[in-house]
This record gives structure tokens, C-alpha cells and sequence, in this order.
């Protein structure tokens, strides 16, 4: 990096390029801070937007305690080539319209957020007994078996996707549901 994009602080530290984005008190000053529901959403649509999917973006956030534990969206598996680079072929074959909708979902290689996310704390050692998970989107049956083993106690999201099967499996099994409208 050029010296002209570094900067000199105080003590020796320095600043690196130059933001374009307003600082904080500008953002704040004629807007509500969000709760903590709504911040902890918020944070799971800029997630969502790392999604590499042909059909669909997810983003999942699991918290504890106001803190961020880990975060997921969907897409291929880690040294995988992207769904949109053909690492998928249901994928690719769905988008072409060469499948329908819930065909052969079994040769799908794409994992789903709430996966991810849950698999990016076991990565990383951290736990997830007793924690919440945000998504925008509701869970799968797969995703809320994920979601009850892990230990995860609440789920705040939103009811978009077909498979309403997953809220009822996470009630009868006493994690709390909560759905944003």
C-alpha cells in the first residue's frame, strides 16, 4: 500500500485507505438504535449477502449473551467452485429449469446457513448450548434437527420457505420460535 493511503496516528498507530461510509454519530443522529432482535437480523442480511446461490440467499447469525458466536449462509462446501461457477450441478439443472422445485434435492452439494453457521462454531471450538439463531429465512427439517442437537435454545426468523415442517419439529422440541414480520 502507498504511503499516501497511510496515515499517521497518535502513537505510532496508522491508518489504512479511507472510508467512504459516514461515521457513526451521522448514521445515528435521525435514526432509533435497533433492539437487539433487530440489530442481530440486520447482521444476518449483510451474511445473507455473502450467499453464492443460484436460487435462493441465506444468512444465519447465532448469538449468545449479545455476542456474536458464529455466522453461516448458504452455498457450497469450503474448496468447493460456487454455485454460480458450476460447483453445483442440481443446482445449475434447477436454475435452468431442467428440475423442478424439491427434484433430486439429494444430489444438492450446497449447504444451508443455519448448517454453516452451526459447523463454523464446532470449527472454531466455540459452543452453542443455550444460544439464539437469526436467519432470514425459516429452517428446513434438516436444518432444525441441526439447530435442536446443538443446543441452541431460541430461533428469530422469517417464514419463507417451503418447508414449514421445521418450526413444528423446533416447538415440540421446546426451542422458542419467534417469526420477524
Amino acid at each position: 500500500m502507498g504511503a499516501a493511503a497511510q496515515r499517521a496516528l497518535p502513537g505510532g498507530v496508522r491508518k489504512v485507505g479511507s472510508s467512504s461510509l459516514p461515521t457513526p454519530t451521522k448514521i445515528m443522529k435521525n435514526t432509533k438504535k435497533p433492539d437487539w432482535d433487530k440489530y442481530f437480523m440486520m447482521i444476518a442480511e449483510v451474511v445473507r449477502s455473502r450467499a453464492d446461490c443460484l436460487r435462493r440467499q441465506v444468512g444465519a447469525v447465532i448469538v449468545k449473551d449479545k455476542r456474536i458466536l458464529a455466522t453461516g449462509y448458504n452455498g457450497t462446501p469450503n474448496v468447493i467452485k460456487n454455485c454460480t461457477e458450476g460447483g453445483c450441478e442440481r443446482c445449475l439443472l434447477r436454475h435452468q429449469g431442467k428440475l423442478e422445485s424439491g427434484e433430486k434435492e439429494e444430489s444438492c452439494i450446497c449447504l444451508h446457513a443455519e448448517q454453516n453457521a452451526i459447523i463454523q462454531a464446532a470449527y472454531l471450538g466455540v459452543a452453542t448450548k443455550d444460544s439464539e439463531m437469526y436467519i432470514t429465512s425459516n429452517p428446513c427439517s434438516s436444518c432444525a434437527k441441526m439447530i435442536i442437537n446443538a443446543g441452541i435454545k431460541r430461533v428469530i426468523c422469517r417464514l419463507n420457505h417451503h418447508d414449514k415442517e421445521g418450526i413444528k419439529l423446533l416447538e415440540k422440541a421446546k426451542v422458542k420460535v419467534e417469526i420477524e414480520k
